[in-house]
């Protein structure tokens, strides 16, 4: 639907962190359906078509658990390209057993399960874009009940579940944020994105190209909350993808603008929003 290519800017990786790197290995691979692309002792990258990573893990020098009322990560959401990968995900986890919540968001519809470390991730599927409700410059989204019925009727017949598909992308990545002015500016007037949804006092989401969110952030740990030490489980960081390199420059000026710092360290163009969430700038 080219909202995850470009010229959109898009949440293309996540970098997370985890106790224990081997448990979480098991977790991905056996359970979400990932496949390893690289892997040292700390650190793994996870693919879904064997060349480019979504994901990766690391695990941080004497990590420690992950720390309630902070910012930073409240979900990473995948996204699945067909219907049917969702209906087939559904049936893989309950036979496996693994416990799962859902939501009809009316632009999508999702699945919330935690991961070892408690790193809650979404799996989801969008509905048609022409199904997408908008009002003005803001779409229509709902916590509503997912419908398993209808849902289960594009499970593959006889088909046993083997991971997630090549198509896969990171849809988006939700986020804790400390408080929600300075966030707006630096992620529309710094990052360039769009509100295309405001969820009363507490939360936006925003996104470029029309899409009913990229990026969602939430102040639902309580204004002012803290950053999470940094060995904490949680998110390392998460890469944002720019059309060009010219963008990315128009892009360093305005974070600049702003006053948001902008520095280069082993060869990743970092920047950090107000409450200290660590977002990469790539092409």
């Amino acid at each position: 639907m080219g909202f995850h290519s470009k010229p959109t800017t898009f949440v293309g990786h996540v970098n997370i962190k985890v106790e224990n790197l081997e448990r979480s290995l098991q977790y991905y691979q056996e359970v979400i359906g990932f496949d390893i692309l690289e892997k040292t002792s700390s650190t793994a990258k996870l693919t879904t078509d064997g060349k480019t990573s979504i994901l990766s893990l690391e695990q941080p020098e004497d990590v420690v658990p992950k720390q309630g009322r902070t910012t930073g990560l409240y979900h990473f959401a995948i996204l699945l390209p067909e219907k049917k990968d969702l209906a087939n995900i559904v049936v893989h986890l309950v036979n496996k057993g693994i416990r799962f919540g859902s939501s009809d968001h009316l632009v999508s519809e999702a699945l919330y399960l935690h991961d070892p470390d408690g790193n809650e991730i979404e799996i989801y599927i969008d509905r048609d874009p022409s199904e997408w409700t908008w009002n003005g410059e803001e779409v229509a989204m709902a916590v509503d009940p997912l419908d398993f019925e209808r849902l289960l009727k594009n499970v593959e017949p006889g088909k046993s579940w083997e991971g997630m598909p090549e198509g896969t992308l990171m849809g988006h990545i939700h986020l804790h944020v400390s408080e929600l002015v300075e966030t707006e500016d630096f992620y529309v007037k710094g990052l360039g994105f769009d509100i295309v949804n405001r969820f009363g006092s507490q939360a936006l989401f925003l996104s470029t190209g029309k899409y009913h969110h990229h990026i969602g952030v939430n102040t639902w740990n309580g204004k002012g909350a803290p950053k999470p030490p940094e060995n904490s489980v949680g998110m390392e960081s998460y890469t944002l993808v720019l059309p060009s390199e010219e963008a990315v420059k128009k892009t360093v000026g305005n974070l600049r603008t702003i006053g948001a710092s902008v520095t280069e360290e082993d060869g990743r163009l970092l920047t950090y929003d107000p409450s200290g969430n660590r977002i990469e700038l790539a092409v």
